[in-house]
């Protein structure tokens, strides 16, 4: 029979602000000071969970250690209280079948569960737009060219060669009639240039360049234009 697996006992600056009852904010500010003085990243001990209106919320998870420590600004009473529930913790992992009569480690284990769900969630989210670019462009002979491209990406036309523009990828020599691909991004296999030969009304024929994206820089757009996104809202 496989053993039940028990998370490391921690405790979230939720359940803190709930034994204490002191304001959830409060306790995070608490935190984030403490981590300040302590010159560590209070984003490791971030983690999201869902409110009662179902939107994600950030709490903080101590280890033992850093929960004693927090505690030394607080009261005598407020801190017996939490460590109590320490001991109470504690006294769970060495007995992992009592988890199951507890519904404060219950609740967070499956919290823990749901978090790294949504984490699978998110992940899947962020290569989507990549994936559909990738089938997109596998019916286009290997490339699209810049419209085409931002129909794949969901954008305006314009506002893709804007972004091209700005970003580095393409430029337009002075007089051109068309664009052109950074050195750059044609080695690295981002762009490429496809010329084609028109034949004109008159018999004669023209020759022209185009720059177009291939599946590797449509895939390097989805994911670059949708970090701007992100972080431009």
């Amino acid at each position: 029979m496989r053993a039940l697996s028990i998370v490391p006992i921690t405790m979230s600056s939720r359940e803190i602000a709930e034994l204490t009852g002191k304001r959830h904010p409060d306790v995070k500010r608490d935190i984030e000071k403490l981590m300040l003085d302590l010159g560590e990243d209070v984003s490791r001990f971030a983690h999201i969970y869902l409110d009662t209106m179902n939107r994600e919320q950030t709490e903080f998870r101590l280890d033992r250690e850093l929960t004693e420590t927090l505690l030394l600004g607080y009261s005598a009473p407020l801190r017996r209280k939490v460590l109590a529930r320490l001991r109470e913790l504690e006294g769970i992992l060495a007995n992992p079948a009592a988890a199951l009569n507890d519904p404060a480690t219950l609740r967070s284990i499956l919290l823990q569960n749901v978090e790294k769900v949504i984490a699978l969630e998110a992940q899947v989210s962020e290569l989507r737009p990549a994936q559909e670019a990738l089938m997109r462009i596998s019916t286009a002979d290997g490339s699209l060219c810049i419209t085409e491209a931002a129909k794949a990406l969901q954008m305006r036309p314009k506002d893709l060669f804007q972004w091209l523009r700005q970003n580095g990828w393409i430029y337009r020599r002075p007089g051109a009639a068309y664009d052109l691909g950074y050195q750059s991004k044609t080695t690295a296999g981002l762009l490429e240039h496809k010329v084609t030969t028109v034949l004109r009304a008159d018999g004669s024929e023209k020759v022209t360049e185009q720059v177009r994206i291939t599946a590797k820089g449509l895939t390097k757009l989805a994911s670059l234009i949708k970090s701007a996104l992100r972080s431009a809202a």
